[in-house]
């Protein structure tokens, strides 16, 4: 049995408020991510999972709060608790530049540009908006961009947090910086949390891809779940956003995105024993141990040559 965690970071964009648009407009484009055909967002994405039987995270960054205030918050963190999933920690670290009183004194695009007591005092900030939110105390993190290093997950541990999940293989050692292996699989206790990274497969020779909604097709992410499910993996993690099924420039669905949901709503769905669905709350760290024979899904020309066909006609 391979527990699956549906991460999906819920984020506002920076880069829209430094362009002028409105709190009222940045929601729409990056939470709601609404168009004229439907809205494709946070509450789209919590119904619909919710109507298949499978529990998300949603990984909410609070940052913007430090501009906005934290009502705004308050719905996004009432719908996806009101449809059974969990609100876990994210944390954005350019919002900081934009605060008229910022909690620290650096400015950085990811975490580890910030010293250890600064990126501390960051996750506790974080967390004292996301709770002011109406979130239970979180147990899990990501950092944005996934942009964390040891000095982070230290930080965690000092404030509670057990579990982190800003590992990406994809990523490392160069946008993230935790010190581990490219090569890790599963959880791992590092720097006394547990680490959950993101799960990757073999796309080519020399090359892996992070399974992310709009970077693995259908038939990758199928064939990673099920390989995952074979070879005992405890956990696998999926990365979405709360944008990611819309073209936010044009306003209207990433059709093939769309499409890579609802097939993995469906297989999750109809995979429960083998392949059941998993939030942080009901996690006994000592159970979350890779087995030493994890390996990620090996290349297939086939199917990485079909999914960047795809990807070409789009």
């Amino acid at each position: 049995m391979t527990g699956v965690f549906l991460t999906i970071d819920t984020e506002l964009a920076p880069g829209l408020h430094r362009r002028g648009l409105s709190l009222a407009e940045n929601l729409a484009k990056t939470i709601y991510a609404q168009c004229a055909q439907a809205d494709f967002g946070v509450s789209y994405q919590a119904r619909r999972l919710a109507q298949a039987g499978l529990k998300a995270v949603f990984f909410v960054d609070p940052m913007p709060a430090l501009v906005y205030g934290t009502e705004f918050l308050k719905p996004i963190v009432s719908d996806v608790l009101e449809h059974g999933h969990e609100v876990q920690l994210h944390l954005h670290t350019e919002w900081v530049d934009l605060a008229a009183k910022p909690p620290v004194e650096g400015r950085g695009q990811h975490l580890w540009m910030f010293d250890a007591v600064e990126q501390e005092a960051l996750v506790a900030c974080a967390t004292e908006l996301l709770c002011r939110a109406g979130a239970p105390v979180p147990v899990a993190f990501r950092a944005g961009n996934y942009g964390a290093d040891d000095r982070t997950l230290r930080a965690l541990h000092r404030l509670g947090i057990a579990f982190d999940t800003s590992f990406n293989p994809a990523f490392a050692p160069t946008q993230c910086r935790i010190s581990l292996d490219r090569g890790e699989v599963g959880p791992v206790r590092h720097e006394n949390v547990v680490e959950l990274p993101v799960s990757c497969i073999s796309d080519w020779p020399g090359h892996i891809r992070h399974a992310q909604l709009n970077a693995l097709s259908s038939w990758e992410m199928r064939s990673a779940l099920k390989h995952a499910a074979k070879t005992g993996q405890t956990a696998f993690t999926i990365v979405l956003h709360s944008f990611e099924l819309i073209e936010r420039g044009r306003l209207r669905p990433r059709q093939e995105v769309v499409h890579r949901f609802e097939a993995l709503c469906d297989l999750l769905a109809a995979n429960g024993r083998d392949l059941p669905t998993r939030g942080y709350l009901d996690l006994a760290a000592e159970e979350m141990r890779a087995p030493a024979t994890a390996r990620r899904l090996p290349a297939n020309p086939v199917r990485t040559g079909l999914r960047m066909l795809r990807q070409l006609s789009h």
